[in-house]
């Protein structure tokens, strides 16, 4: 007969990869961002490397010249692609048990209960700190890469290994309200402050913003604005829960309980921005751990990966 430490390590391991795919659901139904990721498929996993390279094209081609007849034609060679390069980043929830605790719920009904109440836990505990950890500026130790890194409130920084202030390709678009003596509102959300932003993020219809999250403040001033034309999609059509109103074909949706910044308007373009994992630890179990001082079971769950963008000039930010 199995002992319950071995009894609880099965539940918990069996059910946990069971119900992996749930826990990133989980995390698309309270985060708009990370929703719109795997929506794109920018989701990809890799089986290794020392950093996550992420290749950018960051000039045009400079052999691009009008000509007639005999003229001689240029073919230098042109320098047009890069990588940026982003650090792996880890992630560990443990569920955990003490001897006595198994001892108690020793019997199988109670066993059951003990683990599915420490994976509900984990499960809660990792959607809701990942989701804060995908608006951060990525300065606490190490933490993933957020939006506030990847679009900072200047459009500045380092991100990938790329300074901003050496090379402008890679800044992001930034309007700030205070700087355009602009006071945010319902009346002046839209013609004063998002337009100006969209304008320099427009390259057409393939090239453009298809998501903006913003937070409580700002989606209540451009519902507001809204308020006699607005339409709803559905929230089985966002496929991940969200009702999300329009403007110019991005979807606007409201991300206030994610961990998004007061007074903050992200213009994202998805097409550049995605979500590297390693395929050994992509939510993965690893076996039970027990410590050799104490009595009871650890068993971890890794992720590592990071929150990659190939190009920052194309992701813009309203603020106040």
């Amino acid at each position: 007969m199995a002992s319950p430490n071995s009894t609880f390590t099965e539940l918990v391991s069996t059910t946990f990869r069971k119900h992996r795919k749930e826990i990133k659901d989980n995390i698309s139904n309270r985060n708009a961002l990370y929703k719109y990721i795997m929506k794109k498929g920018n989701y990809r996993s890799e089986d290794g490397g020392l950093t996550i390279a992420t290749p950018l094209d960051y000039a045009e081609n400079a052999t691009y010249q009008r000509y007639s007849d005999w003229d001689t034609l240029n073919i230098q060679a042109s320098d047009v692609i890069s990588a940026a390069e982003y650090q792996w980043r880890q992630i560990a929830i443990n569920v955990v048990a003490s001897g006595r605790e198994l001892r108690i719920n020793s019997g199988e009904s109670r066993i059951i209960n003990l683990a599915k109440a420490r994976i509900k836990n984990a499960k809660r505990t990792f959607a809701n700190n990942f989701s804060e950890d995908l608006y951060s500026d990525g300065t606490a130790t190490n933490q993933i890469n957020g939006l506030q890194a990847i679009i900072s409130d200047l459009g500045t920084g380092t991100v990938g290994g790329i300074d901003s202030s050496v090379y402008a390709f890679w800044l992001s678009q930034i309007f700030d309200a205070s700087d355009e003596s602009v006071t945010p509102s319902a009346t002046t959300i839209e013609n004063s402050m998002m337009l100006p932003l969209w304008l320099n993020l427009d390259r057409g219809p393939d090239d453009q913003p298809d998501l903006i999250v913003m937070d409580n403040t700002y989606y209540q001033y451009f519902e507001t604005s809204q308020v006699s034309i607005k339409r709803y999609t559905s929230s089985s059509s966002a496929n991940g829960g969200f009702s999300t109103l329009k403007y110019k074909g991005a979807d606007v949706l409201f991300d206030g309980n994610s961990g998004i910044p007061d007074t903050h308007g992200y213009f994202i373009n998805t097409e550049y921005l995605g979500l590297c994992v390693h395929r050994d630890a992509d939510m993965e179990i690893v076996e039970e751990q027990r410590p050799i001082n104490q009595d009871g079971v650890v068993i971890p769950i890794l992720w590592m990966g990071n929150l990659t963008c190939s190009n920052r000039n194309q992701q813009g930010l309203i603020l106040a």
